[in-house]
């Protein structure tokens, strides 16, 4: 109970004005919102805690099954990390999309099963830790196991995004080999979702790569991650817009490992380190994509600042 009063706390951060803000971009077809959603910490801005309320008492459970729907009250667009590590089930998904306001749009990253070369050495994989992936870039398994199921809720996904991490040298010697694999299963993907790609490799930022993901209109993700260049440098890249719309992901300050992040910053109630640079980049994208009236969707990660909220407000008003 020490910490309920946190929670109560009155809050100087304008929830209307923001979501008035991030409408009038949407009609732009401009969308922002966060990388997650259940964090207890955006209580006195994003969320309000008398919602989930049960017999007088917060309910952790009650807040994460239906805490989305209020989220929804201000941001058009969210992403969903937790499908990177499962394939959801038909019942999930179908609970997940009652569970928030038609309009809300998604963004899901493609699960591991797909993007991971050979299963990391963590206690996590089980006996699978180390063993090469037969099922990477297996188009017939993403499309029967992911695209299937959510092909009722279409209209409501945005963009997939495939998340490479970074591979080891002995992985690919360069980014060419990396494509070699990449082009043919981009080339099996049904056309009716949107595509983008993250990689964590610097060196894959090659000529070769935009253009595979150029010939499949498939867009690179602009991340802002720890050993990525910074958000301004990629934008600055000349072929690095590679499809008719754009996807952002602000995730962590270059130099700073996750688990600092973590650290640093959790329960994420407040912006702690503002990252001038990284907002920037974002503004100038949102220029770019309103000018050429295309779409774009960008999402801020808690672990750029401290405080996904804080920091796009700071984007956008």
């Amino acid at each position: 109970m020490g910490t309920l009063p946190l929670f109560d706390d009155p809050s100087s951060f304008d929830r209307e004005r923001l979501k008035q803000k991030l409408d009038g971009l949407a009609r732009q077809r401009v969308f922002i919102g966060a990388s997650s959603w259940k964090y207890e910490g955006w209580f006195g801005q994003i969320y309000s805690r008398d919602r989930y309320v049960s017999r007088g008492r917060f309910s952790k459970r009650r807040f994460e099954d239906e805490c989305l729907a209020e989220y929804a009250e201000t941001f058009p667009i969210v992403c969903g990390d937790f499908s990177f590590y499962q394939f959801p089930a038909e019942g999930y998904w179908k609970k997940l999309f009652g569970s928030a306001p038609r309009g809300l749009q998604y963004a899901f990253k493609v699960p591991e099963e797909i993007t991971v070369k050979a299963f990391p050495l963590h206690a996590r994989y089980g006996a699978r830790a180390g063993e090469d992936n037969t099922s990477f870039l297996d188009a017939a398994i993403f499309q029967a196991m992911f695209l299937d199921p959510l092909r009722p809720w279409r209209g409501q996904i945005a963009v997939l995004i495939l998340e490479f991490g970074a591979f080891p040298r002995f992985c690919y010697k360069a980014a060419s080999d990396f494509i070699a694999e990449l082009d043919p299963f981009l080339a099996a993907l049904p056309v009716d979702f949107r595509y983008a790609i993250e990689i964590r490799n610097e060196e894959f930022l090659a000529p070769e790569y935009f253009a595979c993901l150029r010939h499949h209109g498939v867009a690179h993700v602009l991340n802002a991650w720890t050993r990525m260049p910074e958000l301004h440098d990629q934008i600055a890249m000349p072929e690095v817009y590679t499809a008719d719309f754009t996807v952002v992901r602000a995730l962590l300050r270059r130099g700073r490992p996750y688990e600092q992040a973590v650290a640093k910053f959790s329960p994420y109630q407040d912006v702690q380190d503002a990252y001038p640079e990284a907002r920037q980049a974002i503004r100038a994208v949102i220029g770019r994509a309103r000018d050429r009236n295309e779409p774009s969707y960008i999402f801020v990660n808690n672990r750029l600042e401290g405080n996904a909220p804080g920091t796009i407000e700071a984007i956008v008003t």
